[in-house]
């Protein structure tokens, strides 16, 4: 029998967990949902013991191999829930900055590598007797899209709570010793080559026939992988910004939202999408606050990720590449620069390496951290992406009012990643202090930067910060006074108001 290939990181996965050596590339994903009362705290409990059944990752540990046969292993360890899941009282002044304080020393805090790599924290008492329950998982367990599909399977569509249905709670395989580990291991990489061979053979039939039939356009088209393949790892020697150079462990948290209709008409209203506007406004508060500094800059590099996750895949894990390349900053015109923003992302996402993306992570695990962290530590910031839930949620009997994520810097002076809930962009900052000593100041330019773009939609929302205005989130009264009348150039995605699956309640991009 062989080696059960499940067990094993792939190599995007084990590139996330291996860049732990450096913090300053640590891989944490921290998620806040803001609810509108105190949930159901054993219904929470039930639903997480049920989830990490379903998906068992949640309760298995990574171990590295011996001699780095193989990518580390993942074991199960015997589960306790209450190390996984704790329940605080919020302190003075039980606002939005008491939730973001205790986001904050989660994704600044490393992982205890003997449990599983998640912990959840509800805070409860905050003003107006709301909550919000902060996630905290490690990269390796998921990307964003993967993370939007669990959290289904702990958030609910309806207000009365629902268990769902029993599911058996899976066995502990014991852990191997370090003569078995290596045997795996071994095991395990001899049949990724024996793969790897078997499928070349495979394909030099038809390569070769393509070859000789068209001799000209497969000679560019390997040209063109090579060439594509050394985007993918060319070391990056300068940041492009003269402001935010610095690099260093402390992180400032802080939040943005818009109104998604508003973002999506900003984008379509000049042949792009709204990731291109969320790009464009992000650039656009770049340029401010480099002229806030005194300093001009054209272009900024950028660190996106790209996800390739399809219908078939599992629950969880990467299904993601990291694309590194330029965007426009000092064009002022914003019309402008979302065409020539969506132009520089669209290349990105056809490059012709991305299918090689996991072999390429494989590469790049044979290298010390150091050597990775070169290669990331001068990209000037980060942004994501994330196609979210387009319906009310709700947490044991709680609704959730907004939800939040938070990425990882790694290695880029500030992560700006976005998720669409119930029609709004909320925008979570994760900002390196050492880069941006004066937070504030880069928050109130980006939402300088989302109102330019936010014009080009008309009649629109302008950007809100929660943590400025002192209050957590738009009142229900309101989020339903706007359903009711959504303006002339904004529809709504349906609602309803049955139990959704995740092909039903995630958005699409």
């Amino acid at each position: 029998m062989g080696p059960d290939r499940d067990r094993f990181m792939r190599d995007a996965d084990a590139l996330a967990w291996n860049m732990e050596h450096d913090p300053g590339l640590r891989s944490t994903i921290v998620g806040v949902a803001w609810l509108a009362n105190r949930p159901d705290a054993d219904v929470l409990a039930r639903r997480l013991e049920r989830a990490t059944r379903l998906a068992p990752r949640f309760r298995q540990r990574p171990v590295a191999t011996p001699g780095r046969l193989s990518t580390p292993r993942w074991v199960d360890c015997p589960f306790d829930l209450s190390l996984h899941l704790r329940r605080i009282e919020a302190p003075e002044p039980r606002t939005t900055e008491t939730v973001l304080a205790v986001a904050r020393a989660e994704a600044m805090t490393e992982f205890d590598p003997s449990r599983p790599l998640w912990k959840f924290t509800l805070v409860e008492g905050l003003a107006g007797d709301r909550a919000a329950l902060v996630m905290k998982v490690h990269h390796s367990l998921t990307d964003g899209l993967g993370g939007m599909q669990l959290a289904l399977l702990v958030f609910e569509t309806t207000e009365d709570p629902d268990l769902g249905d029993e599911v058996t709670e899976p066995e502990v395989e014991p852990t191997p010793s370090a003569l078995g580990l290596a045997r795996e291991a071994g095991a395990y990489s001899v049949a990724r080559v024996t793969d790897a061979v078997a499928a070349g053979f495979r394909n030099l039939g038809p390569a070769a026939t393509e070859a000789v039939r068209h001799p000209l356009r497969t000679a560019l088209d390997t040209m063109a992988t090579v060439s594509s393949l050394g985007r993918f790892v060319h070391p990056v020697a300068d940041t492009l910004s003269p402001v935010m150079t610095e690099r260093g462990l402390d992180r400032h948290l802080d939040l943005i939202e818009v109104r998604l209709d508003d973002l999506k008409i900003a984008g379509a209203s000049v042949g792009g999408t709204l990731n291109d506007a969320f790009v464009a406004s992000i650039t656009g508060g770049l340029r401010r606050y480099h002229e806030h500094h005194g300093a001009s800059v054209d272009e900024l590099r950028v660190t996106m990720p790209i996800s390739l996750r399809r219908p078939e895949d599992p629950l969880g894990g990467n299904r993601i590449t990291l694309e590194r390349f330029v965007v426009p900053v000092g064009e002022r015109d914003p019309s402008a620069r979302v065409r020539i923003t969506g132009w520089r992302c669209r290349a990105a996402r056809n490059e012709e390496a991305l299918p090689l993306s996991d072999v390429v992570a494989g590469m790049l695990n044979l290298l010390p951290s150091s050597v990775i962290g070169s290669m990331l530590k001068h990209v000037d910031f980060l942004a994501s992406d994330v196609p979210g839930v387009t319906v009310p949620l709700y947490l044991g009997g709680a609704r959730v009012l907004g939800y939040h994520a938070f990425g990882p810097t790694t290695g880029a002076a500030f992560n700006a990643t976005l998720v669409s809930y119930d029609g709004v962009c909320a925008i979570g900052c994760t900002i390196d202090t050492a880069a941006v000593p004066d937070p504030e100041r880069l928050m109130a330019c980006l939402r300088e930067g989302f109102d330019e773009v936010l014009v080009l939609a008309g009649d629109f929302t302008p950007a809100a910060s929660l943590v400025a205005s002192g209050h957590m989130r738009a009142d229900d009264d309101r989020r339903e006074a706007e359903r009711s009348d959504p303006g002339p150039l904004r529809k709504m995605t349906p609602r309803t108001n049955s139990r959704g699956s995740a092909s039903t309640v995630l958005a699409s991009r």
